[in-house]
């Protein structure tokens, strides 16, 4: 288990990227959840209280739950339902999934409404993900335990980072709060480019596969990662006097 000063600092970047998926509009309502392992073992997680808008969430309101503690749901506080099932079998299932971002965020979910949900690779942000994408086309309705499980088999290859859930949204997972922020932020913009060049209705001039694959390598290899932006993100909030951090 994280020690104090870290499970602070967790809260602190949790709270930060609820707060920036808002501000982006990425969210939805008063619904969507972003979950962050604490221990070894990616049992203990830190996830964002039910019907609580991203844009009002701060550190301390953030649940720490066990993954493994059935009992959950009979707290006071206990988590929405749907949320407990899908981030619970996620941090159950899969220990290389250390953060979990779930958004319906407009044109992540426009691509897992297509025929044919995947994202070529037309342009650089596109390549990124380049054979890094499941897909999931069997909704079977909201992630209760059932659906949860079958949406989390397809995110057990730790090269699978992204999952576009159709006709639902997509999920996100990484190895923290700053590479995951970071590789739901340039997915949704290339599923928007995407749709953008579709909606022109000219033909596309998609990248061969070896170069897709090559950009996604340097892309994995670039140094920071998503750390630069998540920086950026928390000075952004403490100069504008934002209560995250409470």
């Amino acid at each position: 288990m994280a020690g104090a000063a870290e499970l602070d600092r967790a809260r602190a970047d949790l709270a930060a990227a609820f707060r920036w998926v808002a501000r982006l509009g990425m969210n939805e309502a008063v619904a969507n959840h972003f979950s962050l392992a604490v221990d070894d073992r990616g049992r203990r997680f830190l996830i964002n209280p039910g019907q609580v808008h991203f844009e009002l969430i701060r550190a301390s309101d953030l649940l720490l739950l066990d993954a493994d503690d059935d009992a959950v749901m009979q707290r006071p506080d206990a988590p929405d339902p749907t949320a407990w099932a899908l981030h619970g079998t996620i941090h159950r299932r899969l220990p290389h999934a250390r953060c979990a971002m779930h958004v319906h965020s407009v044109n992540a979910t426009a691509l897992g409404c297509l025929a044919d949900p995947v994202l070529p690779p037309i342009d650089q942000n596109a390549a990124m993900f380049w054979n890094r994408v499941a897909v999931d086309v069997d909704y079977g309705g909201l992630a209760f335990e059932a659906e949860a499980e079958r949406v989390c088999a397809l995110l057990a290859d730790p090269a699978k980072k992204v999952l576009v859930m159709g006709n639902h949204g997509v999920m996100v997972v990484g190895d923290g709060v700053a590479d995951t922020l970071n590789r739901l932020i340039y997915f949704e913009r290339a599923c928007e480019v995407y749709l953008r060049a579709l909606s022109t209705g000219r033909p596309l001039r998609i990248l061969p596969d070896a170069v897709a694959e090559k950009t996604a390598r340097e892309a994995e290899a670039y140094p920071g990662g998503g750390a630069p932006l998540l920086a950026s993100i928390h000075r952004i909030l403490i100069r504008e006097g934002s209560d995250y951090r409470d």
